[in-house]
């Protein structure tokens, strides 16, 4: 097969990895790609949330199969276009993609399926947004409604700091996203993240991860896209995870499919966990990153079949086979992530390390250029790395990152430390 992967981030770095791991690909195109996934693929330059733009490429390089990574196509319509042109596509159209794309939407349908998540109100207006803080009190969490490229989430610890987010996302700090706003009650437990891959009918559960969202070691600092995972999360027992199925998962997609809008892509389903009961945080619709990475890790080149299964609508009759392994990996970022970060800086050393089943570095925010691989975004790179135990994957981790000679970019040294 001819392969087509939208996306330019370590999380499509980690899905090229795994799908050139599989036989049936023939050839793999990635759009716009970086520094990394160039090493291992062609790489295309068009707008990825153009829906003729990427139909006219797909026909015109004869692609059997197009896998979308980020969210911003996918809410831009992309799978839809492609369906409309017979080009089979993992991923969900507009209209399901909702559940990411609107936080007030997700809590619609956990209400119509009577899945378990937090208290909430939706709001329009800022008054009335900041009259329920005032009623509810703190902690409490302040979400924009739309996407705001993971940014748009503030956990408040005191009522000045909601009131506070809702003066920036009703002010515009979040642009669009932030003309609706929900809020939701705080919930205490351990967070976790369960990917489940679906076709409209059918949920799979392909595995479980844990991230790091704070910048700071002991997950300390601001909230950043993530500064490591790894897989898989023990707090999410086989017992917890068949009631996350069971009473969230599972009902979701089957009110999608009752409201015409069938589910076909990953879940991803954050659930927030305390004494043995799940309860949904958020969903996206993509692969998370860093999670990715891990999950790819683990999966090899059975994840393309998984992918296609799914595309194909053929889960009910697909299986899952895990190694019992782990992965781990740690993200290094750009000093001064998350807030303003330098750019430019050169990365020395990535020639020397290990490239294999085991161990790999996978790129998110790079370029190439005069032979020389330069960072170009926040996070940048995410060395990842298998093993027989936590410990063991976390050694080999660590071991490439030391090896890695950028002192433009800083890392944290906890990745893991909850579970071990």
């Amino acid at each position: 097969m001819n392969i087509l992967i939208l996306g330019s981030g370590g999380r499509e770095h980690a899905l090229a990895w795994a799908v050139l791991q599989n036989p049936k690909c023939d050839k793999l195109i990635v759009a716009p790609g970086n520094a990394g996934i160039d090493q291992i693929a062609d790489c295309a330059s068009f707008d990825i949330e153009d829906g003729s733009a990427v139909v006219s490429f797909a026909e015109a390089n004869a692609i059997d199969f197009v896998i979308v990574g980020p969210e911003a196509p996918l809410a831009a319509g992309i799978a839809d276009r492609l369906r409309e042109a017979g080009i089979l596509v993992f991923g969900p159209s507009a209209a399901a993609a909702r559940l990411e794309a609107s936080k007030s939407f997700t809590k619609e349908i956990c209400d119509a399926a009577n899945a378990p998540t937090a208290a909430y109100g939706h709001f329009t207006d800022a008054q009335a947004a900041r009259d329920y803080i005032r009623q509810q009190g703190a902690p409490i969490v302040v979400k924009a409604d739309g996407l705001a490229a993971g940014k748009g989430v503030i956990v408040a610890m005191d009522e000045q700091t909601a009131l506070d987010a809702i003066d920036d996302m009703f002010g515009g700090a979040f642009g669009g996203a932030g003309a609706e706003v929900v809020i939701e009650e705080f919930m205490e437990g351990e967070e976790a993240s369960f990917f489940i891959l679906c076709d409209g009918k059918t949920a799979l559960p392909i595995g479980t991860a844990q991230d790091h969202k704070r910048v700071g070691e002991g997950d300390t600092g601001p909230n950043t896209g993530g500064m490591g995972a790894y897989s898989p999360a023990p707090v999410l027992t086989d017992e917890i995870a068949q009631k996350a199925l069971d009473q969230i998962v599972q009902p979701t997609i089957d009110e999608m499919a009752r409201r015409g809008t069938p589910y076909q892509g990953v879940l991803y389903v954050g659930l927030m966990i305390k004494d043995g009961q799940p309860r949904l945080v958020e969903y996206n619709v993509r692969f998370g990153d860093p999670e990715c990475q891990v999950l790819m890790m683990r999966l090899g080149a059975q994840a393309m079949d998984l992918l296609h299964s799914a595309a194909e609508e053929r889960l009910a009759s697909t299986r899952v086979n895990w190694a019992d392994d782990h992965a781990i990996t740690v993200v290094m970022a750009a000093n001064g992530y998350p807030g303003a970060y330098e750019k430019g800086s050169v990365i020395n050393g990535l020639d020397a390390l290990p490239e294999d089943s085991r161990n790999m570095v996978f790129h998110s925010g790079t370029t190439a250029a005069g032979g020389a691989i330069t960072a170009t975004g926040g996070r940048v790179l995410n060395v990842t790395a298998r093993g027989d135990s936590l410990q063991e994957a976390r050694d080999r981790a660590y071991a490439m990152v030391d090896a890695i000679d950028w002192p433009g970019g800083f890392f944290r040294r906890d990745i893991g430390w909850r579970a071990l």
